[in-house]
């Protein structure tokens, strides 16, 4: 199954990669341009399409959804054309409902971010639908944080649900409201996308890590016309559509097993953080701005200035080093992140503060900004 995963990686590319090249000509031919969004948002416009995401939808739900109808109404074909998928035939089957809604609740994520990219939809209502999506998602899929954990309390499936609602929301935001410069979002989603899917390797989660290798291949060959200066953006059609299937795929993921001391992700209970290590850099940029903007009496949905990504360029950074920056921000992140349940308590409060280290060099470097603009 490795050797599957790993041509899934070449699959999503091998889709995204050209795909991407047309809608760069498409989008200029039928003016898909870069829009200024709702009334006061912040933005530098560029004549440059915001379809791309389009490119990495199709290059990870097209193969998927590929997949599920041939192991639904061709399993014998698959088994003896695929072998080393026959004997996981079973278990695809019987998680097939999950799969499929997965895959409706990314189009229906992707579908709310072209009509944005087109019309600006307002804050509440893009916010309602979201919340709709990520609710019909938990509710009839087993996509559920927590569940063994909380099931033996009173409330506890209820609880499940609504943590991974928010779960949900957060991540598909977070990525969102990080998707402000050339390659940045796509880079660090790759990057996360990559660590979950190792992950998923190790523990022989092969459907999971499947799905993710498609859009580690996907953002790939997006990244080769997005990096800067960027030809073509993914639009929320792709940030809400990437955050959405990085937060299911990650809620999907088992991380730790007690009952069996051997697992490869380990057994200890704090590897239950491993995805919020992996996505920590685009989450304390969204609650970072989230509460700045609150803060100064601001919607924390219209967008702005005041990411982590334009702090580094205001104290002197070109906008590549900083995207690089970032980049490299949640490589070491990421890197911390696996095989957390493997280590020693005190091994893994050492990840805590690294982590911990990481944001306090990322809050001085953002307050400086703030001084200086106030010293002006």
């Amino acid at each position: 199954m490795l050797g599957t995963v790993l041509a899934l990686l070449l699959v999503g590319f091998a889709i995204a990669l050209p795909a991407t090249w047309l809608l760069v000509r498409l989008g200029h031919r039928v003016g898909a341009l870069d829009t200024p969004g709702v009334a006061g948002h912040v933005k530098d416009l560029r004549r440059v399409p915001n379809i791309g995401g389009i490119a990495v939808f199709w290059a990870v739900a097209g193969p998927l959804a590929a997949g599920l109808a041939a192991t639904t109404f061709a399993p014998d074909f698959v088994a003896e054309r695929f072998a080393s998928l026959a004997p996981h035939l079973e278990r695809i089957s019987s998680a097939r409902g999950t799969w499929i809604t997965i895959l409706l609740g990314a189009f229906a994520m992707h579908l709310v971010g072209l009509v944005d990219d087109r019309r600006a939809l307002r804050a509440w209502p893009k916010l309602f639908l979201q919340v709709g999506i990520a609710l019909a998602t938990t509710l009839f899929s087993d996509v559920r944080l927590l569940a063994n954990f909380l099931a033996p309390f009173s409330g506890g499936e209820i609880a499940s649900v609504l943590l991974t609602v928010a779960w949900i929301i957060v991540v598909v935001n977070a990525v969102n409201f990080i998707d402000n410069m050339d390659g940045l979002a796509g880079g660090i989603a790759a990057i996360a996308a990559l660590a979950f899917m190792v992950a998923t390797v190790l523990t022989a989660q092969w459907f999971v890590a499947s799905t993710l290798a498609l859009l580690v291949g996907a953002l790939a060959g997006f990244l080769v016309f997005n990096v800067a200066p960027a030809r073509i953006f993914m639009g929320d059609g792709g940030s809400l559509f990437i955050g959405y299937m990085l937060a299911t795929l990650a809620a999907r993921t088992v991380y730790i097993d007690t009952d069996h001391a051997g697992y490869a992700l380990g057994s200890a209970w704090y590897g239950v953080f491993m995805p919020l290590i992996v996505l920590a850099i685009p989450l304390y940029d969204g609650v970072y701005v989230t509460l700045w903007r609150i803060s100064r009496g601001k919607s924390p949905f219209i967008g702005g200035h005041e990411h982590i990504s334009h702090r580094l360029v205001e104290l002197g950074l070109s906008k590549r080093r900083a995207v690089g920056v970032l980049w490299l921000l949640t490589a070491v992140t990421a890197m911390s992140a696996i095989g957390l349940g493997l280590l020693r308590p005190w091994q893994a409060a050492l990840v805590g503060l690294q982590l911990l280290g990481i944001f306090a060099v990322m809050a001085v470097l953002e307050t400086s900004v703030s001084r200086r603009k106030r010293d002006a």
